[in-house]
């Protein structure tokens, strides 16, 4: 019997990892079509990249307690220090938590909140560690932690950003890491190094004012074995696919845009996948396996940030800074370039509907339950109809500064202010505050959600709320 145990040890070990290959290989192999798209979407477990399942930004059934309390530690199941200065949000696949940081030898003035418009960056010139870390969701321990690379950052920080502001993606065996001219990383799961590319400098500055050096915020996408990147610039100005196992590009184009700090994303057209992009002069769409251009439109807020999302047939963009702040839905049909709308009341049949001056400068929409909700920066929360765009309610949360992007979960809305207070307020055609709770310190990043836990990141910690 003991000569049978080492052998029954190495089959279970060898049929769940077959069972992990084979939901993989289910899981992206079953994307193949927009219907499959969104059901994909609402049956897929995990928080994998930048907001969630490609920017959804909610989960449901998944049971987050009703309140908490960092001081008392009621519901709070562990806090983590981080070191250094990062934005990048927390992504959860399984058990596994992962976040990106740099530690630097002398910055440490930490994160300026409020509403302002200095534009000058940290002066700051000391050496860099750019680490990645693998937390174990249910203890809050590290499991392992990487140091990227090392060396000065190659593009100043604005006052609320750091040197390692992108989120990381991850398909559950594969760990992308982006830090723009710092490079782009694979790691595996458990933390060993697959490939890395060199891009060489992405000056992250602001077109208008050369020395307005902002660094870079354009996190990766994972997408059936391929990873998808946008880097629009002041020196260089592309979006790229490349093979998720080599690292190899598969396709590049260049593109004429001002720089902006947006993350792509996918939509499907039927059963034709795209790529589709954020931009103040190149906004729309590629096809995913060729690289073709398949729509384009110009013209918004010239300072973009946020990343588009989509719901059924439907991609939602928006942006601010300038004369034009759009809030729009563009047909996952359109093609061509299309011109930027001359009014509210008449965009053209491309759009479902538009809105000149209802965008935000910040953060990217949340559609939730067929209602969209656009936070902007100053606390303004406005509640449209997904379909129709009809606006349903506008309300200030609270009049201090947002920049964390909202995310849903068990019809509540979840919204960090900078000052570092989440916002609980309940989902519907209603405002409804539920509840106001104190952090313990700033915070600037979109929390993360996963089965019975919500993840928080605040200027130096990692928190994880969950009653179980």
């Amino acid at each position: 019997m003991k000569k049978l145990i080492p052998i029954l040890i190495v089959f279970v070990v060898s049929l769940q990892s077959c069972r992990d290959t084979q939901r993989h290989e289910l899981l992206a192999s079953k994307v193949d079509s927009d219907a499959s798209f969104f059901s994909s979407m609402e049956s897929n477990r995990q928080w994998p990249s930048y907001r969630g399942y490609y920017a959804s930004g909610y989960l449901d059934d998944v049971n987050l307690p009703d309140s908490f309390n960092i001081e008392t530690s009621h519901n709070v199941k562990w806090t983590v220090d981080v070191p250094g200065l990062g934005l990048s949000c927390p992504v959860i696949w399984d058990d596994r938590v992962f976040i990106t940081t740099a530690v630097g030898e002398q910055d440490q003035e930490g994160y300026r909140t409020g509403m302002y418009g200095d534009i000058e960056p940290v002066e700051d010139s000391s050496e860099h560690v750019w680490k990645v870390y693998c937390i174990d969701k249910s203890t809050g321990e590290i499991r392992w932690e990487q140091d990227a690379c090392r060396g000065v950052p190659q593009v100043k920080r604005h006052p609320k950003s750091s040197h390692a502001n992108t989120t990381v993606a991850t398909d559950g065996k594969h760990v992308v890491v982006f830090l723009g001219s710092e490079g782009l990383y694979c790691y595996s799961v458990e933390g060993d190094l697959l490939w890395k590319r060199d891009f060489g400098l992405i000056n992250s500055a602001w077109h208008v004012v050369e020395s307005a050096e902002w660094e870079f915020c354009s996190s990766p996408v994972i997408f059936q074995d391929k990873v998808i990147i946008q880097a629009d610039a002041l020196n260089t100005a592309f979006v790229a696919v490349l093979d998720l196992f080599t690292g190899e590009t598969i396709w590049r184009k260049e593109r004429d845009e001002i720089t902006g700090w947006c993350t792509p994303n996918i939509y499907f057209d039927d059963d034709k996948p795209r790529l589709t992009v954020n931009g103040y002069k190149h906004r729309g769409a590629y096809d995913l396996g060729s690289g073709e251009e398949i729509w384009k439109m110009s013209g918004g807020g010239d300072v973009p940030i946020p990343t588009p999302v989509v719901w059924k047939d439907l991609i939602y963009f928006n942006s601010a800074h300038g004369r034009h702040a759009p809030l729009m839905a563009v047909k996952n049909s359109v093609t061509g370039e299309i011109p930027y709308p001359d009014n509210d009341s008449l965009p053209g049949d491309d759009f479902a509907w538009f809105y000149d001056r209802s965008g935000a400068y910040m953060t990217s929409v949340l559609v939730y339950d067929s209602l969209l909700y656009r936070l902007q920066w100053n606390g303004n929360l406005a509640c449209f109809d997904a379909r129709s765009g009809e606006e349903i309610y506008s309300h200030t949360v609270n009049p201090s500064s947002f920049i964390a992007c909202p995310v849903a979960a068990d019809g509540r809305i979840y919204m960090v202010s900078e000052d570092g207070d989440l916002y609980i307020t309940q989902a519907g055609r209603e405002y409804r505050l539920l509840h106001r709770i104190p952090l313990g310190e700033v915070s600037l990043v979109t929390p993360g959600i996963s089965e019975g836990m919500i993840i928080l990141r605040t200027a130096s910690k990692l928190i994880a709320v969950s009653s179980t």
